[in-house]
């Protein structure tokens, strides 16, 4: 059978339960203002609009460099 409950126990867990309803109230007012999607829009991804497989175009003004060689051993 457990002793008595000690004040400073008490008041550690008052805060963890404090701080578990602040958390989940935040986790509310997040989900309340959070903007709903369009379910399974058709067409092209935007974040892949564009995008050519293969080797991209350089930038302009980049100059061709060569790869230095790699360090000997000693």
């Amino acid at each position: 059978m457990p002793g008595p409950q000690s004040a400073k126990k008490r008041q550690r867990e008052a805060a963890r339960q404090g701080h578990a309803r602040d958390k989940a109230a935040k986790k509310e007012e997040r989900k309340a203002t959070k903007v709903p999607r369009a379910p399974g829009e058709e067409g092209e991804d935007p974040d892949l609009a564009g995008i050519v497989a293969g080797p991209q175009p350089r930038p302009e003004g980049e100059e061709d460099w060569v790869v230095p060689p790699a360090v000997a051993p000693r």
